[in-house]
């Protein structure tokens, strides 16, 4: 893989290249000192991928990578050595396009780069979705009719749940916004996101929603008007008794948390048709659990091509039919506020056929 480097400090450049360097296959493709000149360097050479330092003279990099998601995307993993006192700079990266964050590793005695693990770890996923391509078989079983809804322990709200990758921060944070201050059942949110930011992310979509938007937490049962955000680097499920848990397997998904692993988990957990969607994201990941979903009497939603920062996800989904709708960002939440108080008023998930005598 050929990793570009941008960070304004020559010291920093010094470590991530040895870093790079390091690794079996890796090598750089160019460095920039600022965003600006990573602006032109990428239009010139996109790499496989970009390591994207945020606070920076001239251009932050916040701004560089929504300029360059835009005009030569390609995956920027934001990498700096200030996450903590940024947290709102490193969501708005998130949003732009970034695809996670994480600390700059430092030199240590003799020469050696210390806490450059995280970095190589992420660049392995990378290069594992970069091979993986979606799937074009259907995934549906055919049924018309949710069959869980023979269950008698039917929960008593519709759920909504939120599948997000790559520019997902900002698309679920303006999906919360148009729900307004009330939902009548648990809002889930899964975004492929490392788990020592996953608790800063909940922080900010609060900033963004009058919900209140909290960390799923093991064996917690979701209740209506909350926003539930997936927080560790395991599997977030909703396990048959209505409680979250996380769950390791499948290990070998570079994807984590799995959007697909939430939404299959939601087909026999939560008994009664709900809301799914599935944003703007790199690969293939929620497709599959979108379609069962879909199969299972839900209302199921992607994001459109044109207002996606990666038409990864979504388009995966459009092309195995398992969106009932595919929309632009700006219409999801009102599709979703008025989905869901069609399943408040009607819990079969249809309206009832209208008499012609």
């Amino acid at each position: 893989m050929r990793i570009a480097i941008v960070n304004d400090l020559s010291l920093a450049q010094a470590v991530l290249r040895r870093l790079v360097e390091s690794a079996p296959g890796y090598s750089v493709a160019w460095t920039a000192m600022d965003g600006a000149e990573a602006v032109r360097r990428a239009a010139a050479d996109v790499p496989d991928a970009i390591l994207m330092d945020l606070v920076m003279p001239v251009m932050d990099g916040a701004e560089a990578t929504r300029r360059i998601m835009a005009a030569n995307p390609c995956p920027i993993l934001i990498v700096t050595s200030s996450v903590g006192g940024n947290y709102s700079k490193v969501y708005e990266a998130l949003g732009a396009g970034g695809l996670d964050a994480t600390q700059t590793p430092t030199f240590g005695p003799g020469g050696a780069v210390q806490g450059g693990q995280a970095i190589l770890d992420r660049l392995a996923l990378l290069a594992q979705m970069k091979a993986k391509r979606p799937k074009s078989n259907a995934v549906h079983t055919g049924s018309s009719q949710p069959a869980s809804l023979a269950s008698p322990t039917l929960p008593l709200a519709p759920l909504l749940a939120i599948g997000a990758s790559t520019g997902g921060p900002e698309a679920i944070a303006q999906v919360l916004a148009a729900l307004g201050p009330q939902v009548p059942g648990p809002v889930i949110v899964v975004q492929h996101i490392a788990a020592d930011f996953a608790l800063g992310l909940a922080h900010w979509l609060q900033s963004r929603t009058r919900l209140s938007v909290i960390p799923a937490r093991d064996e917690v049962e979701p209740i209506a008007g909350h926003v539930y955000v997936a927080a560790t680097n395991d599997h977030l499920v909703l396990q048959p008794n209505g409680r979250f848990a996380y769950r390791q397997e499948p290990k070998t998904c570079p994807y984590r948390p799995s959007v697909d692993t939430f939404f299959q988990s939601l087909v026999t957990a939560w008994r009664r048709p709900g809301v799914a969607v599935l944003l703007t994201g790199m690969g293939n990941d929620g497709a599959r659990g979108l379609g069962l979903l879909k199969d299972a009497g839900w209302h199921t939603i992607a994001q459109d091509k044109a207002t996606c920062v990666v038409f990864g996800m979504p388009r995966a989904a459009a092309e195995i039919g398992a969106a009932v709708e595919v929309l632009p960002l700006d219409r999801i939440g009102n599709a979703v506020v008025s989905r869901l108080r069609e399943l408040c008023e009607y819990p079969s998930g249809s309206r009832p056929t209208p008499s012609l005598l």
